[in-house]
């Protein structure tokens, strides 16, 4: 029986690079993938490595939205198994330019010489779109609004028979679009905001594209959300470091993001 509310699996949530190491068992090394289950939908935010993790059945044909086209966004698509499934169908909702092809977009990481070959020629059936927001599979609806990222990013809120998510990921701060973004996040139950940086790292790298947990805590206060999780991990953070500005916070409803949890809104 499908449940009535948003169920988020963190697949992973490590930044800019995966990481495998000693000190990193806690919060996992697999770069961004969300998955959101409402329902018999399913919808994947990014598809970093963690994606490798993804089930292989799904009631409904699963989409997969990319906040933008970095690589740590997208390595894990060449490895979902379910592309590969013939006749399986899968969306994939990409930023694209006016304009442009958004397939071809992908053709230019996943294509010879960078890759054997191209996602079009896997077997399964793959559906390339532009991401275009709102839209609605289901009784899920997906907003969103442009990021501070070089290249831009989007930010997104899920919305599911009353309970929401927003996924504010690759995000660093700037006054209008922090407006806009509180304005998108008010009062939603679960907040995923970009925690990459310490405050003394974002003064040494303005216009990298991340945030701090303080900007989150900000954020939090102001549009009300009831639940904060810190995502995008710098992949030199290690689980000793993360427990620390975790327990510094000091906040039930305040944490850093763990491969393989799950929240049920």
């Amino acid at each position: 029986m499908a449940e009535d509310g948003l169920r988020l699996t963190v697949l992973g949530c490590r930044g800019s690079m995966a990481v495998n190491r000693k000190g990193s068992e806690i919060f996992g090394g697999s770069t961004s993938c969300y998955m959101v289950r409402a329902g018999d939908e399913t919808v994947f935010l990014d598809a970093g490595s963690g994606l490798l993790a993804a089930p292989e059945a799904y009631p409904a044909t699963p989409h997969i939205l990319l906040s933008h086209l970095h690589l740590d966004h997208l390595i894990g698509l060449g490895m979902f198994r379910r592309l590969s499934q013939k006749g399986a169908e899968t969306v994939i909702h990409i930023p694209t330019p006016a304009g442009h092809d958004p397939a071809a977009l992908l053709d230019e990481v996943y294509g010879p010489p960078f890759w054997p070959v191209t996602l079009r020629e896997y077997a399964g059936r793959i559906r390339f779109l532009p991401l275009s927001l709102p839209l609605e599979t289901g009784e899920l609806r997906v907003e969103g609004i442009p990021g501070s990222h070089p290249g831009e990013s989007v930010l997104m809120k899920l919305s599911f028979r009353g309970k929401s998510l927003v996924y504010a990921t690759d995000y660093e701060y700037e006054q209008r679009s922090f407006d806009r973004l509180a304005e998108l996040a008010q009062g939603t139950d679960l907040l995923l905001y970009d925690g990459q940086y310490s405050e003394a790292e974002q003064e040494k790298r303005p216009g990298f594209g991340h945030s701090t947990p303080e900007k989150g805590l900000e954020l939090m206060e102001r549009c009300g959300a009831k639940r904060l999780l810190l995502i995008h991990h710098d992949p030199n953070r290690t689980d000793a470091q993360l427990l620390e500005k975790e327990a510094r916070i000091g906040r039930e409803n305040v944490r850093f993001a763990r491969e393989g949890e799950e929240i049920l809104l």
